[in-house]
């Protein structure tokens, strides 16, 4: 079975990489929980002061369940905060609601990047889907190289999507970082701690894009060395 080879070791690779940066940004996030932020706010409160300093009072903020699933939906101009973020006071969770405000402020601004990653959301899920049937219908019909490259052309628009996040995630943070610390909603301590959450988190969007990179190097590897057999 073509899955399973010595290319394999860069799936394993990209897995223990995403558990790492998964397990950081946990590990982070629970050490500044537990500490509170001086002037009492809660995140709900610093969010919604943020939104309507930008002049994005039209954006509502709802809960969702669930722990850091904070979100910003730009269809609905909708924030929501999670259950362990919403009435926390804690530094990790202002600059978790801080980061999610981000994203509005880019809606707001039309930022590219953003606009971008959403117009390939359709597409990044049409190629997952199609991908690996495509490929092995591929491989079924005696290695047709057509039906591989084309597989792998769609399986490599989620690395794509990957790469556009990276600079709205990573935009939406520095935003964060400096309205909080502007403004004065965190103090000159309390700044430092929330931009460690959020670089924290920020790996998490890196180790998917080498786990997404590694996947696409597996499979040119994996049927360009089929082809030359």
């Amino acid at each position: 079975m073509f899955f399973f080879d010595q290319t394999y070791i860069l799936i394993i690779i990209g897995v223990i990489l995403s558990g790492i940066a998964s397990s950081f940004v946990k590990s982070t996030y629970e050490k500044y929980s537990h500490v509170n932020n001086s002037k009492g706010y809660t995140a709900t409160e610093v969010s919604r002061l943020i939104l309507d300093n930008a002049g994005l009072q039209h954006v509502k903020i709802e809960a969702v369940r669930g722990d850091l699933t904070d979100h910003y939906d730009s269809s609905t101009d909708i924030l929501r905060l999670s259950d362990a973020t919403r009435n926390s006071q804690s530094v990790a969770a202002i600059g978790v609601a801080a980061h999610e405000v981000g994203h509005a402020i880019q809606d707001q601004k039309n930022y590219l990047p953003l606009k971008l990653r959403s117009a390939l959301v359709p597409a990044t899920n049409f190629g997952q889907k199609i991908s690996f049937p495509m490929i092995l219908l591929g491989v079924i019909f005696g290695y047709n190289q057509t039906l591989i490259n084309l597989g792998i052309i769609f399986f490599s628009v989620t690395l794509i999507f990957q790469l556009v996040t990276l600079p709205v995630e990573f935009n939406a943070s520095n935003r964060a970082i400096s309205i909080l610390r502007d403004q004065q909603i965190l103090n000159v301590t309390e700044v430092p701690q929330a931009k460690k959450v959020l670089s924290a988190a920020a790996l998490t969007y890196v180790a998917a894009a080498i786990a997404s990179f590694l996947q696409v190097l597996r499979l040119v590897l994996l049927f360009s060395g089929r082809r030359n057999d």
